[in-house]
Formats: structure tokens, C-alpha cells, sequence
């Protein structure tokens, strides 16, 4: 049925919808613990998990999912009690975020390279009661001080070595030891719970009384623009986004598929589209716990996945390898890429190499997180994509987020959806800003073409005020991204007496090639005007990133203001 015109005019990405996926699908609120619960029905004896050379099934991901439920609510997790996760990408994050949510409990999500300051700011924020980590001394000992400091009442600690195969799993316990952690020897040892009596039961757990409504995750957002604030999501927003997703970008999936997990589980573009969305699909996941390039890309060659979720920094690491052509990336079908823009000249390199395509999506911790998306067969260069099924996009005033602005003019990008949260966690003032309505005001700023494509120019808060014009960093960035020795860029504003505020770039070159400031600056007059070109462009051996492998600007905004 083709959409009537007004419809259309109200929204117009509807003529540029694929065929097969209807805009106005309806979803059925679901619990995100029946996301597992299917998988393991329609494929138990496929592989769901690959670590380090050790397989699991999703038959024995369910049962130890169940055995964490049912272990947890003997130690007191139920209905909103809040869990910590302090979890590299291992077969554990994946056990028992499922046994939390099927316990009735709320995910709390932890950045294990969080200093201790940041860990406990977050816990008494979410009132975190209790932690799952791992024995490797780098995460029990943040735990463990979290436990002197009474900050949460318990831990639940399990085993690493358990996780490897039989050689290598001695070998780690002969060889590694030194990175283990004794959890019984801990002076709060009775606080703690061992992962192996906490799995010791049938797994047949008492089911909570909770709807889809509850919240699943407390996803705490990035910081880059101000203190962490924490989304929930419910149930039903990370489900229904999962579907969403499934249904975008219906990829046929095989026996035998996987997915690479090189991005942290603990970020919500990773727990969508790697871990749901795999178990969604019976993918096998390839677990990363920690992203090295060269290993990365020989276990891409070894285990041959199909989809690579990314970030842009990442695509752009693995293509600027030197000896990259050595390397067999062949297998990589599908990358989608999200968290910052995407060059170009990254996609376009990265697709040469793999043969596959590479797209671009966007969202945010606050929907779950994907909103828009392009398709490899009907994408638009530059732009995130079509808004995904019963998703609005609204591009609005940014003086005044009440009024629409009219289609193609720049504003605010604001969005509604089954996946948009249902607020801010303890910060009501917080969450009645951010909503207009129905909308979520993203604080990104782009606007919509005729046919409905989305492009972000900029965030609302990186945006330079120079002499009372808007200067757009990512504009400056996407201009110098096309000169052949830049490799990385980042744009923030710095003081400037005449100016008020100006533009400042800080450059990465690619290994063995030379520019200077002055011949970067002669490069942009012809693609920027006067006003954008940087007053200063300063050289660096490394630019910051956050914990997704994003460009950070928070560290150099901070720097400028000295």
C-alpha cells in the first residue's frame, strides 16, 4: 500500500523505504531474557560464544543463565535490584547479564578501565548493590575496594581461568598467576560470592513479577558533555530495538554466521548490535576482550566472521595498517559503523579491502541505542540513514525545540520510538529537558533531505561561536580528513580575543607522511570560509579516545581552557 501524500509530506523518508520492511510495524513489548530463551529453542546446539579458542552452545549459555538467575535470587537480586557488571568481553558478561534481567534484577553497566573515583560516583548514583567481575587482579581489586569502602554489599567473582580451554587454562594458572586475584584470601572474603557456588543449582528460578516496562539497564552515558547521566532502558526498548534492527538489515543468517565483538559489551552500541542482536540471530560471537590490532585481524582470518560492528577510529586503525594487504578480511559481509561520523575515505577504503559493505548508523545510550541506519543497497553518502521502523524524526528550532523547522533547514535532531528511554535515572529535571513532547532531544544538530535521509552537522555543544557565527567542527574535520597525510582530527573551540571563540584542530598524521600547519591551511581555503578556517592547527603523536576507540574532545576542551 503506498503511503498517502500527506503522510508522505509529514514523513517524507517513507518513499525511500526498503521494500519488505513496513515504517509503521508494531512490536510486541517483550522481556529481554525471552531474546535468549528463543535462541536456545530455535539453535541449542549452535555455537553462541567463541573465546580464546573455547566454545559454548547456546544450549549451555541458557542453562548457565538460568543457574545465575536462580543463584542470584538466593542472594537477594530481584525486582530492581541494581547489579554491576565490571566485565571484559567474556562468556561470563553474556551469563549473567542474562541471569540479572531473568532474576528480575537491573543491568548496571561498568567500564572496567574506570579509575576507583568513577566507579564509586557511578555505584552510589545507581545504588549498585551488588558486582560481577572476574578473578584477574585488574577488575577484583577495583571490586574489592568498592567492598572495603562499602560502596556495594556484595561481589559475585568468577573464575577466568575456567573460561580458556583445558591447556590453556593451566597454563594461564602456571604461567599468569601473578594477574589472578585470591578472592578467599580477601579480607572482605565474606562478602564475596564465588561464581561456582553461585552456579551450583538446577536453574529452575522462581520468575519475577515484572513486565516489559521494568527497567532492564541503567546505561550510563558517555560524559563527553558533562557529568554521566544514567538511561533507562526498559525491557522493552532493548528488545524492541533488537528487532528493529533484525528486521533493517535482514541478513539471512546461516549456520555457522558470526559476529565480531571487538567493541565492549559494556557500551550499549555493542550490547545491541553484537550480543542481542547475535543471540537474536544464532550468531556465533566472537569475544575480544580487549582490541589489539594485529590479533584482531589474524582471528578475522582464522574464524572468517560475517558482521563487524565498529567505530569509525577502528575501521581506519585496521586500514592504515602497513602490511594491512597480508591479511584476509574476505569474510566481513557487513560492517556497521556508529559512535562518531564516518570518512569517506574510511568507508570507501575498508570496503575495497574486505569486499563488503560498510554502514553508517546513528543513536545514542538514551534509544537503546540505534534510531537511523542506511542499507548497502539504497544508502546516501554522508548521511545516517532512514529513521528504522516506528522511529520519528523530528529536526527542530534550536531556539525554540517547540517548532519544526521546514524540511532541509538545519536544527535539532529529535527522536521517538519504542527504543527512546523513559528518562534519566534520579533526575527528573534532567529528563523533563531532554524531552519536547513525545521527542527526545538529542542535542545533535543536521537536518533531513526530500527523500528523508538524516545528516548530523555537528553536536550542540561542540558548535564554535566565532564572532557571533556557528562554526561547525565537523565540517572542519570532514575537510581536513581529505588530505592524504591526515589520519585523525579532532576540532574544538579555543578563546580568542577578536573572535570570542575560534576554532582550534588537533591532527594525527599517517605513519610516514609530513605536513605542516601552513600547507594544512592552504589545503582548506578552498573548501571552508574564512570564519571556519582553524586560527591554530597543533600535531599529535596520539589523540585522545574514549572507551568505544571514539575521538574525545572533552580531554582537549579542557586543555584549551588553560
Amino acid at each position: 500500500m503506498t503511503p498517502c501524500d500527506a503522510t508522505v509530506a509529514k514523513r517524507p523518508w517513507l518513499k525511500s523505504y526498503p521494500s519488505g520492511v513496513a515504517w509503521d510495524a508494531r512490536f510486541r513489548p517483550a522481556l529481554v531474557g525471552s531474546l535468549l530463551d528463543e535462541a536456545v529453542q530455535a539453535y541449542g546446539t549452535r555455537p553462541c560464544t567463541y573465546f580464546m579458542g573455547k566454545r559454548l552452545s547456546f544450549a549451555e549459555i541458557g542453562a548457565l543463565s538460568d543457574r545465575a538467575a536462580k543463584g542470584l535470587r538466593a542472594i537477594g537480586v530481584g525486582e530492581g535490584v541494581k547489579v554491576g557488571l565490571l566485565l571484559p568481553n567474556t562468556p561470563t558478561f553474556v551469563i549473567f547479564y542474562y541471569g540479572v534481567l531473568k532474576a528480575g534484577g537491573t543491568i548496571v553497566n561498568f567500564n572496567p578501565l574506570y579509575s576507583l573515583e568513577e566507579i564509586e560516583c557511578q555505584i552510589r548514583d545507581s545504588g549498585t548493590k551488588i558486582m560481577v567481575t572476574l578473578d584477574l587482579a585488574l577488575t577484583f581489586e577495583k571490586v574489592e575496594a568498592m567492598l572495603k569502602r562499602g560502596a556495594i554489599d556484595k561481589a559475585v567473582v568468577a573464575s577466568f581461568p575456567s573460561l580458556l580451554p583445558p591447556l590453556k587454562s593451566v597454563g594461564f594458572k602456571l604461567m599468569q598467576r601473578m594477574h589472578l586475584a585470591n578472592a578467599g584470601a580477601s579480607p572482605v572474603a565474606d562478602r564475596i560470592v564465588a561464581e561456582q557456588a553461585l552456579l551450583a543449582n538446577d536453574g529452575r528460578y522462581e520468575k519475577p513479577a515484572i513486565t516489559p516496562d521494568a527497567i532492564a539497564v541503567l546505561q550510563y552515558t558517555g560524559g563527553t558533555t558533562g557529568t554521566p547521566k544514567g538511561a533507562m532502558l526498559s525491557h522493552a526498548n532493548i528488545a524492541t530495538n533488537v528487532i528493529q534492527v533484525k528486521i533493517w538489515r535482514n541478513l539471512q543468517v546461516k549456520e555457522g554466521d558470526s559476529i565480531l565483538g571487538i567493541l565492549p559489551l559494556f557500551h550499549v552500541f555493542a550490547m545491541t548490535t553484537v550480543m542481542n542482536y547475535g543471540i537474536a540471530n544464532g550468531m556465533e560471537m566472537i569475544l575480544v576482550p580487549k582490541f589489539e590490532l594485529i590479533p584482531t585481524l589474524k582471528l578475522i582470518g582464522k574464524l572468517r566472521p560475517r558482521m563487524m560492528p565498529a567505530v569509525p577510529t577502528l575501521l581506519n586503525a585496521m586500514l592504515r595498517h602497513p602490511h594491512i594487504g597480508n591479511f584476509d578480511l574476505s569474510s566481513l559481509e557487513y560492517c556497521l559503523s556508529g559512535g562518531a561520523a564516518l570518512p569517506i575515505e574510511v568507508k570507501r577504503g575498508f570496503e575495497a579491502l574486505s569486499g563488503g559493505s560498510v554502514v553508517e548508523g546513528y543513536g545514542l545510550s538514551e534509544t537503546s541505542p540505534v534510531a537511523t541506519c542506511n542499507l548497502p543497497e539504497i544508502e546516501r553518502v554522508g548521511s545516517i540513514g532512514l529513521p528504522l521502523p516506528a522511529t520519528d524524526i523530528s529536526i527542530r528550532s534550536l531556539e525554540d525545540p517547540n517548532v519544526e523547522v521546514t524540511q532541509g533547514e538545519t536544527g535539532e535532531i529529535c527522536i521517538a520510538g519504542p527504543q527512546v528511554m523513559t528518562g534519566y535515572w534520579n533526575k527528573p529535571q534532567d529528563t523533563e529537558a531532554s524531552f519536547v513532547g513525545r521527542l527526545f532531544r538529542t542535542g545533535d544538530i543536521g537536518y533531513m533531505d526530500e527523500d528523508g535521509y538524516i545528516f548530523i552537522v555537528d553536536r550542540i555543544k561542540d558548535m564554535i561561536n566565532a564572532s557571533g557565527f556557528k562554526v561547525y567542527p565537523r565540517r572542519i574535520e570532514d575537510a581536513l580528513y581529505e588530505h592524504p597525510a591526515v589520519a585523525e582530527v579532532t576540532v574544538v573551540g579555543i578563546p580568542d580575543e577578536y573572535r570570542g571563540e575560534a576554532p582550534k584542530a588537533f591532527v594525527k598524521l599517517k605513519e610516514g607522511k609530513q605536513a605542516t600547519a601552513a600547507e594544512l591551511l592552504q589545503f582548506l581555503k578552498g573548501k571552508l570560509s574564512k570564519i571556519e578556517l582553524p586560527a591554530e592547527i597543533e600535531f599529535r603523536d596520539q589523540l585522545p579516545k574514549t572507551m568505544v576507540g571514539k575521538l574525545s574532545k572533552k580531554e582537549l576542551r579542557a586543555e584549551a581552557k588553560h
